[in-house]
């Protein structure tokens, strides 16, 4: 028989490719995982993996392992599923959640102080993820829940064993001094307002990037970017120290204080944010428990 613990470390090399990966993600040495592997193939009597350049491949016998994994997974927790109904359905044990840290921030951890309130039986255990990496894990198995958004306006493309419910609208607001002339505009900000003012702002390749260089897309001059910079915390800093403007999405804004004010935009930039989690869950109370809590932070629905 096939132990599943080698049916999850084989599964994570065939998706990431090294040894090393693999034992990173599922909390091994690449030494064990290896170990693992072996077993398996003495097991069968044929190879499941094969050497490519610095990485591994599948063997066909490989692949015809990884192929049937979902439905062994799927199986293994209707029967944990149906082991807790039995037991009355109340959520408890661990639900781990892999999210981008503005969902932790604006959604998870107002979620954890409610569960904790009310289900004190459950526990989450958190770890911080891209949204694609998140739904690796949720697929794996090494996370039950993950917090995803939508790339480009696109949603992260879903495992078939996975499924997804909408949690969250994000929305972008101009951050500013209160002595800086737009904060005294009565009204949701456009381009031109924008334009010839100093900003710090996410760097290349972020969404908050994407929704900058919108603002500015049929400005006839570049922006004027004084400071890339990831970290929204840091990026308000910089705001209050005078000077710049900040694009920052709600979810991500701790309370500005005296001395900041948000301002809305006539085209408001948006996120969708998504959970996602293994169908064979569908009915896990604990799973449930975790996405009704989900309710974001008031910073994240307010101006």
């Amino acid at each position: 028989m096939i132990d599943v613990g080698t049916l999850r470390a084989l599964r994570s090399v065939a998706a990431l490719g090294t040894l090393a990966r693999a034992a990173d993600e599922l909390g091994f040495t690449a030494s064990a995982v290896s170990q693992q592997i072996k077993r398996l193939e003495r097991r069968l009597g044929v190879p499941v993996l094969a050497q490519a350049g610095r990485g591994v491949v599948l063997t066909p016998a490989g692949q015809a392992i990884v192929d049937s994994a979902p439905a062994v997974f799927q199986a293994l927790e209707r029967c944990a599923e149906a082991a807790r109904s039995v037991a009355g359905g109340a959520p408890r044990g661990v639900v781990r959640v892999a999210a981008f840290s503005t969902a932790i921030r604006g959604l998870l951890a107002p979620a954890v102080t409610r569960l904790a309130a009310h289900h004190p039986e459950l526990s989450v255990r958190i770890t911080e993820q891209d949204p694609e990496q998140a739904l690796h894990s949720v697929d794996a198995g090494t996370s039950d829940l993950a917090l995803v958004h939508d790339a480009d306006g696109l949603p992260v493309p879903l495992p078939p064993s996975l499924t997804r419910h909408h949690v969250h609208t994000d929305v972008g607001d101009v951050v500013m001094d209160r002595t800086h002339p737009l904060a005294l505009l009565d009204r949701p900000l456009t381009g031109p307002d924008l334009a010839g003012h100093a900003w710090v702002t996410s760097p290349p390749g972020t969404v908050c990037h994407q929704w900058f260089r919108r603002l500015f897309a049929d400005a006839p001059e570049e922006p004027d970017v004084r400071h890339l910079v990831d970290d929204f915390a840091t990026q308000l800093s910089l705001v209050a120290a005078g000077g710049v403007l900040a694009l920052v999405p709600r979810l991500a804004r701790p309370p500005l204080g005296d001395g900041l004010v948000s301002h809305p935009l006539r085209r408001r930039p948006t996120r969708a944010v998504h959970a996602a989690w293994r169908r064979s869950a569908d009915t896990s109370p604990a799973v449930r428990a975790v996405l009704d809590a989900l309710e974001p932070s008031p910073a994240a629905t307010d101006t």
